[in-house]
């Protein structure tokens, strides 16, 4: 857990669970959605209103379910940018119990640095490069 500077909380709805009595799969990925959203504001890379300006989108993602997480779990996701390239930034979550760090999920994606007006990638902007840089401790 010590390579995750940020953590995001996440209350467990109820509508969050299944007829398994878990956390449902898909709700996994709103987790992770919703924590690399706070992300990107904690850094101050969004404003958290203009979704026009946020200028990425996600190319690639993935999880593997550990343990499943019940209805009133203590949980947080740790979120990190583990690579920057060109035009892509590349991340990575822990899906954790509060308390006792128990992991329940470990996740990455890819996210594409992105002009939605002329529909194409571009170069991930500088200003957010030193930004992640400075905050994870990258090269």
């Amino acid at each position: 857990m010590n390579d995750y500077r940020f953590y995001q909380p996440i209350e467990i709805r109820y509508a969050d669970i299944d007829a398994q009595r878990h956390v449902n799969n898909a709700t996994i990925f709103s987790f992770l959605e919703n924590a690399r959203a706070i992300y990107l504001q904690h850094l101050g890379l969004w404003d958290g209103r203009n979704f026009e300006s946020i200028g990425i989108i996600l190319v690639q993602t993935g999880c593997t379910y550990k343990r499943p997480i019940a209805y009133g779990q203590r949980i947080h996701v740790g979120v990190r940018t583990t690579r920057l390239g060109n035009k892509s930034i590349e991340m990575a979550y822990s899906i954790r119990e509060i308390d006792d760090g128990t992991e329940f999920a470990e996740a990455s994606s890819v996210i594409v640095a992105y002009d939605y007006q002329n529909e194409e990638s571009i170069s991930v902007p500088p200003s957010w490069r030193e930004v992640i840089a400075d905050f994870e401790g990258l090269d």
